[in-house]
């Protein structure tokens, strides 16, 4: 019944897109179906999924299909229900969002095909998650790159959006070619593309360096993996604010998904996959949130913290393989379930901080940190709301950002007391690795809701905010109730994240739960303590101010000066220089417009933090690839047989070569 429920959920949330097509006429109505006929879908995927992590056990679903070696082949377990709440739940979050944010009445077409591509990109996630064939998986797979892909391209006539759309769909590309040639190696070696027969694949000689090597790039290019994450920041950037949460929230997990679910059918993982994983994620983890730290774009700084988080997901993945692949329950499910559990808390407070970020943008007109300033007076709901995001994302408790970081440090400080050099090497790079995290992530955060919501508007647009509607305020509201819930009940996942990782790693759940039982809580305890401290200073703070009665107001940094404006407020990019200088060449370019003479009309200044990956590699890499083709065209396309027959001859002795010698 439960794979029934998800299977329902699939060609629901899939059509839920038609309304808004067929009713244009009548957009309100045509919108508010749609979220409807979204939100019937996602109710009945949800109830599936929570009944499998309840206990239920799993469920499989399998029809005939025309395509030979394929099958329509769903399967409802607990690591795939596990994926399938986030997936379900932040769409139809973001879809109530949209009737005031994206309204059809007002953008007609437009907000109409981005329903028609919303809701086929929540079908196939929720699709990639319950197939249990490889050429399903590639079909869902391939839907869901291809709705991003239009999900990005919403303002086709802009060009960023342009560019990030088809680089994108490019990375998307690369990936999905990677994972066909590891879906035929693995058909290969079993005789069959159903994953129930790849259980138990081994792993002995290069072969199995190769099946991971392609599902790092397969994965780990639509989960954003450093370097392999240079489509992100752009794309988050351009797409509207809750394709924004729901591709940030949700869309990356599909690669943490895919990493997982095959990880877990070889049958002797070695060591050094557990390490690699831990390394990348560490490089993801420090990297993303020091190139967030220089960003000015408010949906361009959360991308970057998106490179971050997935680096913390991979760290207690690589905990959980290092722990498998040594027989150490306890390592393999604090790394496992840390990593589990902030795949949930990851699409909580992160969808949450891009809606938050779609308010200042439709109050403002802008999502520049340097130009806004003061919104807490004129949007002091939202200024809460991303409060709450803004400390869950830096692990503070007594919120959900907490309790995941703490279980994979715990991981990671109870393998320092296990024998084996090479764990003890790699634990010693995750402890620091966190606590540096969550120190810059904590920076970060202090100059996004200080420079956009403290002091005084530094612009026309920022004194003119005004409060976001209800329809955008519930789900934001929703999503920090998620996040003070599970910071302060951590052990209401206990049981579902036992029974995701017995599936995974094929342990006993009670082995497993012993193992995660103390840290679970523990994290409780010291979310409980700190919920009682805010508590108690949130009373003082009030009494006091009841007690001391109105306080004269005044500019914010006056220093002294007798008539202050906004200009001499710290920006964003001042408040963070020092620690962005750090980066050394990787760091800011600047561009300075120096005042000059006695009288100065015009002096600017701009500094920007180009991706090292895309801005410093690839881009300049496609343009002198560009200027060769350029030089090329002439020869190549000339109307002269016997260049053409040259051509195609040093071609076959250049594969002859290669065949024979190779």
């Amino acid at each position: 019944m439960t794979v029934h429920l998800a299977a329902a959920a699939v060609v629901l949330t899939g059509a839920s897109g038609v309304p808004g097509v067929l009713l244009q006429r009548r957009p309100r109505a045509a919108q508010r179906l749609s979220c409807a006929v979204l939100w019937l879908g996602a109710a009945l995927g949800i109830a599936g999924a929570a009944a499998t992590l309840a206990g239920a056990p799993a469920a499989a679903l399998t029809r005939n299909w025309g395509v030979p070696g394929g099958s329509l082949a769903l399967r409802l377990d607990a690591l795939a229900a596990l994926f399938l709440v986030p997936i379900l739940a932040v769409p139809a979050l973001g879809a109530v969002y949209g009737l005031a944010y994206w309204p059809q009445a007002r953008l007609g077409s437009r907000a109409a095909r981005l329903q028609l591509a919303y809701g086929l990109a929540t079908s196939g996630m929720a699709l990639v998650v319950l197939a249990a064939n490889a050429l399903l998986f590639l079909t869902a797979w391939e839907v869901m790159a291809v709705a991003g892909f239009l999900l990005v391209l919403t303002e086709h006539e802009k060009p960023d959006a342009q560019r990030a759309a088809f680089v994108y769909l490019g990375a998307a590309h690369v990936g999905t070619f990677a994972l066909f040639a590891f879906f035929s190696i693995a058909a290969v070696e079993t005789g069959s593309f159903d994953f129930a027969r790849w259980h138990g694949l081994g792993v002995a000689g290069p072969l199995g360096g190769w099946c991971f090597a392609l599902l790092l790039v397969g994965f780990g290019t639509k989960a954003g993996l450093l370097p392999l994450h240079f489509w992100l920041p752009p794309a988050h950037a351009a797409a509207p604010s809750h394709v924004s949460a729901v591709m940030s929230g949700v869309l990356l997990k599909t690669g943490i998904y895919g990493l997982l679910r095959f990880t877990g059918v070889f049958a002797a993982p070695p060591p050094g996959w557990g390490a690699a994983l831990l390394v990348l994620g560490a490089l993801s983890g420090v990297l993303g949130v020091a190139f967030a730290l220089g960003q000015h774009d408010l949906k361009r700084l959360l991308a970057w913290h998106s490179v971050e988080n997935i680096g913390i997901i991979a760290m207690g993945a690589g905990l959980a393989l290092l722990g498998r692949a040594r027989g150490d329950t306890g390592l393999l499910v604090l790394g496992f379930a840390g990593a589990g559990l902030h795949v949930v808390n990851h699409a909580l407070f992160k969808s949450l901080l891009f809606l938050g970020a779609g308010c200042v943008q439709h109050a403002c007109g802008t999502r520049d940190l340097d130009r806004l300033g003061g919104l807490a007076r004129a949007m002091p709901l939202t200024s809460a709301l991303f409060l709450v995001g803004a400390a869950a994302i830096c692990g503070l408790p007594p919120l959900n950002g907490f309790a995941s970081e703490w279980l994979v440090g715990l991981g990671a400080l109870a393998a320092l007391g296990r024998p084996g050099g090479d764990l003890v090497a790699f634990a010693a790079v995750a402890l620091p690795t966190l606590a540096l995290i969550g120190g810059l992530a904590s920076a970060c955060f202090v100059k996004v809701h200080g420079a956009a919501f403290l002091g005084t508007a530094r612009t026309a647009e920022a004194s003119r905010a005004h409060e976001a509607p209800r329809a955008m305020l519930a789900p934001m509201a929703a999503l920090a109730a998620g996040c003070a819930a599970i910071g302060i009940f951590p052990g209401l996942w206990l049981g579902p994240l036992v029974r995701a990782a017995a599936e995974w790693s094929g342990t006993e759940e009670k082995v497993l739960a012993a193992a995660a039982a103390p840290a679970v809580t523990g994290a409780a305890r010291v979310s409980a303590i700190a919920a009682v401290l805010v508590l108690a200073a949130g009373a003082l703070a009030l009494a006091r101010g009841a007690l001391r009665g109105p306080s004269a107001r005044a500019e914010t940094w006056g220093c002294g000066f007798a008539a202050p404006t906004a200009r001499m407020q710290y920006t964003a990019s001042s408040l963070a220089e020092l620690l962005v200088r750090r980066l050394g060449p990787l760091g800011p370019r600047a561009s300075l417009q120096s005042p000059r003479g006695p009288f100065p009309r015009a002096a600017a200044f701009e500094s920007h933090l180009p991706d090292p990956v895309l801005d410093r590699l690839l881009l300049p890499a496609t343009r002198a690839a560009g200027r060769v083709a350029a030089l090329l065209r002439p020869l190549l396309f000339r109307p002269l047989i016997h260049l053409h027959v040259a051509f195609l001859l040093a071609t076959l002795l250049v594969v002859l070569a290669w065949r024979f010698l190779g």
